[in-house]
């Protein structure tokens, strides 16, 4: 297109350029967040104070900032809504795998180590075999729940009066050695592990028997091992593989949505899916199968390639996590015989999913018993308090005060939908985070209230009573196997176990507030709005939980 001219005969600019300067605006209105971003950092957090120089959390927030609104700004030019949504996924996940530190995330010691040796070639198990002396480094500078391990509390002199006052290191990866030693930051153990500092005592094969969830983790690893990369690498590199697939998956499961679009993004884009998706743990793939069999069963008709696809991720599913996702399988009987226009009945499937989840869980344990060596007799996870059947068979004769036990658990635990900000072993708290999550799912909710987004009655009762099912029987499951005999409350639960069932209740409360209100919202809009609202909240979570676990607090720093 040429230029245009007016009746004075002066030309315009070319059509480019407008295009030109609103990249500029944008990345210039991104690069001042990130100045403003970094003085509130330097001031609040005292990064000054600490001889840190003020050029490095600038150009920090700078880059980020203006990458974000880059990225932002390229994001729009997409067109199709699940490609979107994948890039954004992949992009706000790399932010949670760099911002979450080693070893941090639940079992990922474990995990990793499983991780590791799959990717040395080594497929069966053996406790007395080791790894390489940076492996045994990195075990050393990052301890596992490295936050809650080590809160301290005590006395410190206040910057400003130097006055004493008391002080405590809870919610922030800080810890202290003794009463009176150093506060440590993160940045100690980066510092540790990369100056070599003293021999670490070797570390050996994990109790870890699965290999297929962690291959994503494994193949990452191996190529970062092919570059000469050493224990730390390998670990960004390990999460990183574990972040593609989780991506792949969730991708699938956009393209896969019929109905509800924006609230499977927003579930797969919580702060806490993409902290597990962005980790070595095995549940990054498992949340991804759990969010791509729902978004299946939007589908208005299910072909063979529908129902096949659903097998697979449920036979998946159970091979990973095994006998609670049984539940899994029953799932395609919602489907009305109208709608199912797969090859055989719906029945014949369900017994498809069943006996190929019963056949690879049973594989899976076989595998784990004959191909470990060394192991000896594993103690029982929790102590000999610890009785699955003696367990079981008080909760069938005390029935009351079992359910006593769950209401209590999930009261303390503010029914677990207060914890979306809850990270690591349940020790790094981002406050914000948890607040806002229920907001953020609420307005997902709200995104799908389009009328043509209703799932039926059929399909929506039925995916409640699952919901109610699969919660306490995943509550259940924890209070047998990880709990002492009798304990008034479960041990072990995780805000993560719950991420399908919140987006279960996205949909449901999207049912109610279709009826109740007359929403003019559309569908192409509404997932319009979706992206800016979920893939932004996952930013800012990934800018917290880095803020939470690299800068603050300001008050430590100046500790006798």
């Amino acid at each position: 297109m040429g230029a245009r001219t007016t009746n004075h005969g002066h030309r315009f600019a070319p059509t480019v350029w407008p295009r030109a300067a609103r990249w500029a605006f944008v990345l210039a209105a991104g690069a001042l967040l990130g100045v403003v971003f970094s003085y509130y950092w330097r001031v609040f957090y005292g990064l000054d104070a600490r001889g840190i120089p003020p050029l490095w959390p600038t150009v920090f927030c700078v880059v980020l900032g203006a990458g974000a609104a880059a990225a932002a700004l390229a994001l729009r030019h997409i067109k199709d809504f699940a490609v979107r949504g994948t890039v954004c996924i992949l992009l706000c996940g790399i932010l949670f795998a760099f911002a979450n530190p080693p070893l941090q995330t639940p079992d990922e010691t474990e995990h990793y180590l499983r991780t590791y040796a799959i990717s040395m070639g080594r497929l069966d198990f053996d406790a007395d075999r080791g790894y390489p002396e940076d492996v045994s480094r990195l075990m050393a500078a990052f301890p596992g729940a490295w936050v809650n391990a080590h809160t301290s509390a005590g006395i410190g002199v206040d910057p400003d009066t130097q006055e004493e006052q008391p002080y405590n290191t809870a919610g922030y990866a800080l810890k202290q050695y003794g009463k009176d030693g150093t506060v440590q930051s993160i940045a100690d153990s980066f510092a540790q592990y990369l100056d070599g500092e003293g021999k670490a005592n070797p570390v050996t094969e994990p109790i870890s028997f699965l290999i297929l969830p962690f291959l994503p983790g494994a193949l990452g690893m191996a190529v970062a091992r092919l570059l000469g990369f050493g224990a730390l690498g390998c670990l960004y590199a390990g999460r990183l593989g574990n972040l593609l697939a989780y991506t792949l998956l969730c991708g699938l499961g956009l393209r896969c949505a019929r109905k509800a679009r924006p609230a499977f993004l927003c579930v797969m884009l919580l702060p806490m899916s993409l902290y597990m998706g962005a980790s070595l743990s095995y549940d990054a793939t498992l949340l991804a199968c759990y969010y791509l069999m729902l978004a299946l069963l939007t589908r208005p008709r299910w072909t063979t390639r529908t129902a096949a696809l659903y097998a697979a991720a449920c036979i998946f599913a159970n091979g990973t996590k095994p006998y609670l996702n049984l539940l899994w399988v029953v799932l395609p009987l919602l489907l009305t015989q109208k709608e199912w226009k797969a090859r055989g009945k719906r029945l014949v499937w369900v017994a498809l999913c069943a006996a190929g989840s019963l056949a690879l869980t049973l594989l899976v344990e076989n595998y784990g018993v004959l191909m470990r060596h060394n192991y000896g007799t594993i103690a029982r996870q929790g102590g000999e308090a610890v009785n699955g059947g003696a367990q079981l068979a008080f909760v069938l004769s005390n029935p009351l005060r079992y359910l006593a036990v769950l209401l209590g658990t999930l009261y303390e635990n503010d029914g677990f939908l207060g914890q979306l900000g809850l990270f690591g072993w349940k020790d790094m708290p981002v406050a914000f985070l948890s607040l806002t999550g229920p907001l953020v799912l609420l307005a997902a909710a709200l995104l799908c209230t389009p009328r043509t987004e209703t799932l039926g009655r059929r399909r929506l009762a039925g995916l409640g009573l699952f919901a109610a099912l699969y919660g306490i029987g995943a509550m259940t499951a924890m209070y047998i196997t990880y709990t002492p005999v009798g304990m008034v409350r479960i041990v072990g639960l995780q805000t993560r176990y719950f991420l399908p069932l919140w987006l279960l209740l996205v949909l449901a409360v999207a049912a109610l507030a279709r009826q109740a209100l007359t929403p003019r919202l559309t569908a192409e809009k509404a997932q319009r709005l979706a992206l800016p609202l979920c893939g932004g909240y996952a930013f800012l979570g990934a800018v917290l939980l880095f803020q939470h676990y690299f800068v603050g607090p300001v008050y430590t720093v100046y500790l006798k």
